[in-house]
């Protein structure tokens, strides 16, 4: 792997936009499925852009969803940008003007549903302003025939590098709070993802990983190998794993937490089998309930927490509820 990254310590120390959280709170709640919450108010999400499609078509739908996580006690919400790339909307037939105008909204529907939650004086009860994250997915999610489960598209580091730059860089400057880089399957594609980084002066980002079993990312490559890389790099705010069914958390904790000098990040789906052929998720869920797990995972180390593929707003609330005591910042009941 190429990939040349600067050691974090020889910059001056700056806040992480997760500290004041994991100061107050110990940890740091994220939303959950964000297309699942989107099918929940009636989307359909069959389309190759999946639930960016709804930015194109139903912007207000987004917005409420945005809100329905901030009330269910998220610290950090996530935009609609985990399949949406200048190349998927080109399909579409959108320019490339037009879809950086796309991209864009996406930041400014989720800051403006933050920002609307926070002016509500019964919102700040207990709480710290919430985080709006730029999510980023992989090349995968553009191919969108479940490869990002695989890692298998055979790209170089450099090939990956130039199919995120532009889209990174429209959402770097759309107004985030962070980047959130979402369901990377391979240690290739995260050392282009961690380039990027490199370039976005002052910004954070967040690395998070696909899992084929309890030690490994999609490729095969050792999660440790890759918590271990992202965690030499400035400005990684989190490294960990998603999308990943509950009953592999424990494994992966014991495989790579002692690698990570970053928050280690948890946010599995609900346990049940996606089939990229259908494009459907399995009936029933298989392992623990993310929501009753969650404080075993935090004791174990993780420290940022949230959902997946068929989590909802249920989920993240009573996530809060059994880390913190609902709206909480100390561990009791607000």
């Amino acid at each position: 792997m190429s990939v040349s990254v600067t050691p974090a310590d020889t910059f001056p120390k700056a806040e992480s936009p997760f500290e004041p959280f994991l100061r107050a709170q110990g940890v740091v709640i994220l939303d959950g499925g964000l297309a699942t919450a989107l099918e929940a108010q009636g989307q359909d999400l069959n389309d190759p852009l999946w639930s960016a499609r709804v930015l194109l078509d139903a912007p207000g739908t987004v917005r409420r969803v945005h809100l329905d996580y901030l009330a269910a006690g998220a610290d950090c919400i996530a935009t609609v940008t985990y399949q949406a790339t200048f190349e998927g909307m080109a399909r579409r037939g959108l320019t490339d003007m037009e879809s950086e105008e796309v991209l864009r909204s996406a930041v400014t529907l989720a800051v403006e549903a933050r920002d609307a939650f926070w002016a509500e004086p019964s919102n700040r009860q207990g709480r710290i302003r919430p985080l709006v994250a730029a999510s980023v997915g992989p090349y995968g999610a553009y191919l969108a025939d479940g490869s990002e489960y695989s890692g298998a598209y055979g790209l170089s580091e450099e090939a990956l590098y130039e199919f995120h730059r532009r889209r990174w860089h429209v959402l770097a400057d759309a107004g985030a709070d962070l980047m959130g880089c979402e369901t990377i399957p391979s240690a290739v594609e995260a050392g282009a993802l961690l380039r990027l980084l490199a370039e976005t002066p002052g910004g954070w980002a967040w690395l998070s990983f696909q899992c084929r079993d309890g030690a490994h990312v999609a490729d095969g490559t050792p999660l440790a190998d890759v918590v271990r890389l992202c965690s030499r790099a400035e400005r990684v705010v989190g490294v960990g794993v998603n999308c990943v069914p509950p009953r592999l958390v424990d494994t992966l904790l014991d495989a790579a937490l002692s690698e990570a000098r970053a928050p280690f990040m948890v946010y599995p789906n609900s346990g049940e089998a996606y089939d990229s052929t259908s494009k459907a998720w399995g009936s029933g869920g298989a392992g623990p309930d993310p929501a009753e797990a969650a404080q075993g995972w935090r004791n174990r180390g993780a420290s940022v927490l949230g959902g997946c593929c068929r989590t909802g707003p249920d989920t993240i609330a009573r996530m809060r509820k059994s880390l913190l005591g609902a709206w909480g910042t100390s561990g009791a009941p607000a």
